[in-house]
């Protein structure tokens, strides 16, 4: 894979301690590449450090969250491959090789899933082992590691997604299921993660629920009824349950029962509603912008400077 034909996008807030060190790594891996850090409202010396590095760097004006300098980049992007990662040390360029051996077997994502050691803490790792699961069911496709940042991606197919992704630090939640649901080959290389360098932007008990509901939100974007339709047997199966013990016990028909069939079927036909609405969302999708277009700076966000 021709390396003038990759372009690696770096999201960065306040990480001018080791972003320098993160864009040499990369430029010692693939010193082809198109090397693009994003520069999301720090107010230190981010900005200045990538570039002494190498890097050709954008900023927002103002902090606009992680999932906002992602998609900044994938619009810069030139190459035909992107791949992802952060600026706080955390992923190791050394294993971009790795991603890209996978990805070149014929995938179009390729996530670095981290070891159970390589979890921040007991907490996070129980949180990512719930979404993984949960994910894992709701795609029908094993997801080893959902909220990892560290991946590879054909561009012209992350960039349909793009109205799609938060402003915040769930995107790779939302790329991730979107991935899967239309179809496209998803893989997973493990890595082992480093510790990051300074302070997490990321707080388990406020971002863990926010989390839980993109999950949700997710779902029913790709498979609404897989949703709908448990609670929809549960409010049946109640009403049936509570019909049984009321006719045995007074012989008759009361109107819980009839309450509890009456959700349980509004809460189906939802689902079938939602289903087929997420089958137009899916379907007619047109083709990714070229990179003749991005480069000329057509698809410039306001408030985005170099």
């Amino acid at each position: 894979m021709l390396q003038n034909n990759i372009s690696v996008v770096i999201p960065a807030k306040n990480e001018a301690a080791v972003v320098e060190d993160v864009v040499r790594g990369v430029l010692a891996v693939l010193p082809d590449a198109q090397v693009i850090v994003v520069d999301d409202g720090s107010t230190d010396a981010t900005k200045e450090k990538a570039e002494s590095a190498g890097a050709l760097v954008f900023s927002h004006l103002y902090s606009k969250g992680n999932g906002a300098a992602i998609k900044t980049g994938a619009r810069r992007a030139t190459g035909d491959i992107i791949v992802f990662m952060d600026a706080d040390s955390q992923h190791r360029a050394s294993d971009i090789p790795r991603l890209l051996e996978r990805f070149n077997e014929g995938y179009d994502m390729v996530v670095g899933a981290r070891s159970t050691g390589s979890q921040a803490s007991y907490g996070r790792l129980a949180a990512n082992t719930l979404y993984n699961r949960m994910a894992s069911w709701m795609v029908g496709h094993r997801v080893d590691d959902l909220t990892s940042g560290f991946r590879v991606v054909r561009a012209s197919y992350f960039r349909q997604f793009l109205h799609l992704l938060p402003n915040g630090f769930s995107y790779p939640t939302t790329i991730t299921m979107s991935f899967f649901r239309s179809g496209y080959s998803v893989s997973y290389v493990p890595i082992e993660a480093a510790k990051r360098v300074g302070k997490s932007h990321i707080s388990l008990s406020k971002d863990g629920i926010r989390f839980l509901l993109i999950i949700f939100k997710i779902g029913t974007l790709y498979s609404p009824l897989k949703l709908f339709s448990p609670i929809s047997a549960f409010f049946f199966l109640t009403g049936s349950f509570y019909y049984l013990y009321t006719y045995m016990s007074a012989g008759r028909f009361t109107n819980m029962s009839a309450l509890l069939f009456s959700t349980s079927v509004i809460i189906f036909l939802m689902g079938l509603i939602s289903e087929q609405i997420t089958s137009l969302a899916y379907s007619g999708r047109g083709p990714a912008r070229s990179t003749d277009e991005i480069s000329n700076g057509k698809n410039r966000s306001d408030g985005d400077k170099i």
